[in-house]
C-alpha cells in the first residue's frame, strides 16, 4: 500500500476567479491554524475565498478576507467570520517565499482549501501576477477554439453520411 493510497482529500472550496484573474507561478500547500468552531465550520463547506489574499508580516504567513460563516450549533464561544487567520509553514519555505515576494508585481492568493486525510484542513497558496483584460481576451478566445476543435473532431464519427 503506497502512501497516496492512504491521502484522500476532500476539497471544500476553490478561488475560480483567482485561475482567471491572475497567472499561477508556484502554488504551496500550508496548514491553517483554526479555533474548534471553525473547522466544523470548514468541514461544513461554510467557506468564501473570494477577495482573499495572503502576507508576510514579522516572519509569518497570514491569510486575510476569508469568510468562514459562524457555526450554527456554536455557543458564545463561536468565531469571528472574517477574521486574520495564521498560515504555517517551514521555515526554508517561508525564506524561500519572502525573496520571491520581494520582485515586483507578485501576490500570494488562496486557490483552493480542502481536508486532508479526514483531519487537518490545508490551504494551497499560489504565488501570482496580475492578468491584463487583454491577457484575460486572450485566454477566452483560445479556451473557445479548443471547445471548437474538442466538438468537431467528437462530432465527426457521429455523423452518417450518405
Amino acid at each position: 500500500m503506497s502512501k497516496n493510497d492512504n491521502s484522500r482529500i476532500k476539497t471544500v472550496a476553490q478561488n475560480r476567479k483567482a485561475r482567471h484573474d491572475y497567472f499561477i507561478l508556484d502554488a504551496f500547500e500550508c496548514g491553517i491554524v483554526l479555533t474548534g468552531t471553525e473547522i466544523k465550520s470548514v468541514r461544513n463547506g461554510n467557506l468564501n475565498l473570494k477577495d482573499s489574499y495572503a502576507s508576510l508580516e514579522n516572519g509569518e504567513l497570514w491569510l486575510f478576507g476569508v469568510h468562514i460563516s459562524p457555526y450554527e450549533k456554536g455557543t458564545y464561544y463561536n468565531h469571528e467570520p472574517e477574521r486574520d487567520r495564521k498560515l504555517l509553514m517551514h521555515k526554508h519555505e517561508l525564506i524561500r517565499l519572502r525573496s520571491k515576494i520581494r520582485e515586483k508585481g507578485l501576490t500570494l492568493v488562496p486557490l483552493s482549501v480542502y481536508i486532508k486525510d479526514n483531519r487537518r484542513a490545508k490551504v494551497e497558496l499560489a504565488l501570482v501576477k496580475g492578468r491584463t483584460s487583454h491577457d484575460k481576451r486572450d485566454m477566452i478566445a483560445d479556451r473557445d477554439a479548443k471547445r471548437t476543435i474538442a466538438r468537431a473532431v467528437r462530432g465527426k464519427g457521429h455523423y452518417d453520411e450518405d
